[in-house]
């Protein structure tokens, strides 16, 4: 049976959809099947995140409506054979997803597939509790502002209250992904430190991806960063961060640092 992963955060804007398609595309990558959920009825844009916008015909809520069978919804990325999608309706509102529906997508995914991972709409309406309800581990994505990291210590919250795991008395284990992190401006206390995010919401560190423009040019091109720039900073801490998820047994994360360049050094010491 397959891993549900679900990702999320309680702020929108935050990153999950390019964080979705950048973990879908690294762990199909080292081989594993993977399939990707749009939650986000209504707003969809992982489609356009891996560039299958023109391929949608069937979607989510078509499956649960008895309109069309699964494999007619699901959408093989051209690049990555293992990969698949399951796109939202952009017509429909939110109400138009059941429980039972949900649930029977769900079980057959996770009996075809090693990876369901669910891309959540923010906050915590319908979408967003039914995108974590049959999760068996949740990446909970945060940029390190304090509202964001406000919002995800709420859903943290939920995710322990709100889930089927937690029902049955069970844990769910669930990582912080640190999103858009910039070390010059965390050194002038213009953004939260990794530490101080760590300690308030208390969940382990699955990764940083720091601020590049290379994750919205693949997003702009429809292809995940992993892919479309693999050697990049974002791309190689996204690929890490699979791994983990693989449960790879990696060192530590690795907080970046500002790198300073002659004349900070000289104008530094002179400072001193």
């Amino acid at each position: 049976m397959g891993e549900v992963v679900v990702v999320t955060s309680g702020k929108g804007g935050v990153g999950k959809t390019t964080t979705t398609a950048a973990l879908g595309a690294a762990l199909a990558a080292a081989g594993d099947t993977v399939v990707v959920i749009d939650f986000d009825v209504g707003l969809r844009n992982l489609d356009l995140v891996l560039g299958a916008e023109r391929r949608v015909v069937f979607d989510f809520i078509n499956v649960i409506q008895g309109h069309a069978k699964l494999s007619q919804a699901l959408i093989r990325d051209k690049r990555l054979e293992n990969l698949w999608l399951l796109p939202a309706s952009q017509t429909r509102d939110k109400d138009a997803l059941t429980e039972e529906g949900v649930a029977i997508v769900i079980n057959e995914l996770r009996a075809r597939f090693d990876w369901v991972i669910c891309d959540s709409p923010a906050g915590i309406e319908r979408g967003a509790a039914l995108a974590m309800r049959h999760a068996d581990v949740a990446v909970v994505v945060s940029n390190p502002e304090v509202s964001s990291v406000r919002d995800s210590d709420r859903i943290i919250g939920l995710l322990d209250a709100k889930t089927e795991r937690a029902e049955r008395g069970e844990f769910i284990p669930k990582y912080l992904l640190l999103t858009r992190y910039n070390a010059a401006r965390a050194s002038r206390g213009d953004m939260m430190a990794v530490e101080d995010v760590l300690e308030i919401l208390s969940i382990p560190l699955l990764g940083i991806i720091p601020e590049s423009d290379e994750v919205l040019r693949a997003s702009n091109l429809g292809t995940p960063v992993t892919l479309n720039s693999p050697t990049s900073k974002p791309a190689m801490a996204y690929a890490e961060a699979a791994r983990r998820l693989r449960g790879e047994n990696l060192d530590a994360v690795q907080i970046p640092v500002e790198k300073q360049g002659l004349f900070n050094k000289l104008f530094g010491r002179r400072a001193a």
